[in-house]
C-alpha cells in the first residue's frame, strides 16, 4: 500500500487539512500505516499536482489560512483500480523474536524486562482500542441499517484488537518459558 492510499481513504472519510491527517495517522490510521507529518505533506503536495485531491483555502481568524483536502474524481477512480488489485499477505518483521530466539547464545532471563516493556505496550494499546470501540460502536444503528463505512471502519478495529489481544497471550507464553531459565528450569 502506498501512503497516496491511506490518505485518500482518511479524506473519504472526512476531508482536513494536512495538521489534521497527521492527527488521525497518530490516533487511528497510524496503528496499521505509519507516516510522518513530512511524509504526509510532501504526498499531499504530489497528490494536489496529480489532481488526486481538491483543495480550498479556508480562512481563519488570528492565523494564517489552512489548505483543506477533499478526494477529487482522479483520486477516487485511482482509489478503486487499487482496492481491485490483489495485495500479496504481508511478511511479519519482529525484532523481539529474533532477540528471544537469540537469547539462547546468552542469559534468556535478562530478556524478561524488554517482555514485559512489550506486553505493558500491547496491553495499553488494547485498552485505547477497547475504549475507542466502546466509545465509536458501542450502540447498533437505530433505524438497523448498516453503513459500511461504519461496519468497516469496525472490523478493522475488531483485527486490531485481536492482534493485541494475540500478542499479549503470546508475551506472557514468552515470560514464561524465559522465567524457566531464571530459576534453572
Amino acid at each position: 500500500m502506498a501512503l497516496e492510499h491511506a490518505i485518500l481513504v482518511s479524506l473519504l472519510e472526512k476531508p482536513g487539512s494536512g495538521y489534521e491527517l497527521a492527527r488521525r495517522f497518530e490516533r487511528s490510521i497510524g496503528y496499521f500505516w505509519t507516516a510522518t507529518h513530512q511524509q504526509i505533506y510532501r504526498v499531499l503536495k504530489r497528490m494536489e499536482s496529480d489532481r488526486w485531491v481538491d483543495v480550498r483555502e479556508v480562512p481563519q481568524y488570528g492565523r494564517p489560512d489552512k489548505k483543506e483536502y477533499s478526494v477529487a474524481r482522479p483520486g477516487r477512480e485511482a482509489l478503486s483500480a487499487w482496492l481491485s488489485e490483489p495485495t500479496e499477505p504481508e511478511s511479519v518483521r519482529h525484532d523481539l523474536a529474533v532477540k528471544i530466539r537469540g537469547a539462547a547464545f546468552a542469559d534468556p532471563a535478562a530478556l524478561i524486562g524488554e517482555v514485559e516493556r512489550h506486553q505493558q505496550t500491547h496491553t495499553d494499546r488494547l485498552a485505547h482500542y477497547l475504549a475507542g470501540e466502546s466509545r465509536d460502536f458501542g450502540d447498533p444503528p437505530t433505524d438497523g441499517l448498516l453503513d459500511a463505512e461504519r461496519e468497516l471502519q469496525h472490523a478493522v478495529l475488531r483485527g486490531g484488537i485481536a492482534y493485541e489481544r494475540m500478542m499479549i497471550a503470546w508475551l506472557d507464553d514468552v515470560r514464561a518459558t524465559l522465567a524457566r531459565f531464571e530459576t534453572g528450569g
